[in-house]
């Protein structure tokens, strides 16, 4: 059980944790109620709801601090880590973290030597990146189509860029608004830049041909936003030739220094952007003028030269060739009549042999003497028919005459061995070989001598079987049996 205060001899009070907490809470807002404080920025966080959490610190001590968005939507600068400011606004506590932390309403940068010193510190990192090079800088056109311009639509410098255009040379102008004070105009600005650079261009809304980012005069403060990074960097990867026209001619901003051209008014950069139409006019028609002059100088200097020459007149030149022609043209009209009366007896001799008598008579005749060819060719092949059939068959006579197979029908017979071998002689032949013998009807086996060396004992020897074979015609290698 907890002891009561008289138990423990103290009579100091008992304070509930929230309580205390509380306490502590009201005495330093009624102690510390509003408070001005200079320092380092530390920790810089943006949230998501737009609140603002950073660290006000010095060379020993911290002190976390919280912006609302409201507040944090009224910045001219955007707050960095390292910058030194000044803020005001009233020191709390947070019961929750046992901490206190200072709700800042306002802040500003400690002085101009503040904003110049981070000012140089981007300048110098830009310049070693290479974004300030000139050969990054593209050429403006001389007479763009349509001009792209990113500024508030409603300050005088609108109105100027827009009087000074159409005094000029009116053309189309397309205005993207935008914020040009304050912390939401930087990334305004780089919307409106990259915007200009990747819409689809139509009929209606064509693409520009050369941006202008303009803002009036003001403090460094004010124009700020022309050089945070995300502008710098927007307007150095734009693809869009871009003139840079933001303060007056003694305000310099990071976005002069990556632009195509630096105007130093928002009217001097309309009168960049295009030139006057009347005197480009009258340009054009001067040089008109000087041509023209010029060509008739060419024309009289060429003239004075062909009257030094002396040269032939043109009727001195032509006289030679036209009576050529004049007498190829008398002898033209004569053959061209001769000709023609050529040509008209050679048809009347062929409309005479086309009339309808004459055609069947040379028709009649034509087929007669095709009858007679016809019938003499029938006539020929005929006898050539024959004289070849009976000089066959006396060859088929001859040759039968000739063949062993008239000789075999006589009472001949052909010897062969059991391979089909032509014996001529016996004295080779071994006693019980085997031969086959050849008649004019057919083949029959025989053996020689008819029985073996054993015959004695009454055994025959066995003869070699013979193979069948047929009938084979008289080749080359049949000898002659006569």
């Amino acid at each position: 059980m907890p002891k009561l205060a008289s138990e423990t001899g103290s009579n100091a009070h008992e304070y509930s944790v929230s309580e205390l907490a509380f306490s502590l809470k009201r005495t330093v807002e009624e102690t510390y109620g509003r408070v001005r404080v200079r320092g380092e920025l530390g920790r810089v966080v943006i949230a998501k709801s737009g609140h603002m959490y950073v660290d006000i610190k010095d060379d020993k001590s911290v002190i976390a601090s919280i912006m609302w968005k409201g507040s944090v939507s009224r910045l001219s600068i955007r707050p960095e880590e390292g910058m030194e400011v000044i803020v005001e606004g009233k020191l709390t506590t947070y019961p929750g973290r046992s901490q206190y932390q200072l709700v800042i309403d306002k802040l500003e940068p400690a002085g101009v030597g503040a904003l110049m010193a981070l000012l140089e510190k981007r300048k110098k990192q830009f310049a070693d990146e290479g974004l300030f090079d000139a050969d990054r800088k593209q050429d403006l056109p001389y007479l763009p189509q349509t001009i792209g311009v990113v500024t508030s639509p409603t300050g005088a410098v609108i109105r100027d860029i827009l009087h000074r255009i159409a005094d000029r040379f009116p053309l189309r102008v397309l205005v993207w608004p935008v914020l040009v004070q304050g912390d939401r105009a930087a990334d305004q600005i780089t919307e409106a830049i990259v915007g200009f650079n990747t819409y689809p261009e139509t009929h209606d809304l064509p693409r520009p041909d050369l941006l202008i980012v303009a803002r009036g005069g003001g403090s460094i403060e004010d124009l700020w936003c022309f050089n945070e990074e995300n502008v710098v960097r927007a307007a150095a990867n734009s693809a869009i030739p871009l003139i840079s026209a933001v303060g007056h001619e003694t305000d310099w901003t990071l976005i002069d220094y990556v632009a195509d051209e630096r105007a130093p008014t928002p009217t001097a950069a309309a009168e960049i952007a295009v030139p006057v139409r009347t005197e480009l006019i009258d340009t054009v028609e001067d040089y008109a003028l000087r041509i023209k002059r010029g060509l008739n100088r060419t024309v009289e200097r060429k003239k004075l030269g062909l009257e030094v020459a002396k040269l032939p007149k043109l009727d001195t030149v032509l006289s030679g060739p036209r009576q050529r022609l004049d007498m190829a043209l008398s002898r033209l009209l004569p053959a061209l009549d001769v000709n023609r009366r050529a040509h008209e007896n050679r048809l009347n001799i062929l409309s005479t042999r086309l009339r309808p008598d004459n055609l069947t008579q040379n028709i009649g005749r034509r087929r007669e003497k095709l009858d007679n060819v016809s019938r003499e060719t029938f006539t020929t092949m005929r006898r050539i028919v024959e004289k070849s059939a009976e000089r066959l068959s006396r060859s088929g006579k001859l040759l039968e005459a000739y063949s062993y197979q008239g000789v075999l029908a006589r009472g001949y017979a052909l010897v062969t061995d059991t391979a089909g071998k032509l014996i001529r002689e016996g004295k080779p032949l071994a006693r019980g070989e085997a031969v086959n013998l050849t008649f004019s009807d057919g083949v029959r086996e025989a053996v020689i001598d008819g029985i073996s060396s054993g015959a004695s004992s009454g055994a025959l020897k066995p003869m070699r079987k013979a193979k069948k074979r047929t009938v084979k015609k008289a080749d080359e290698n049949q000898g002659d049996l006569f």
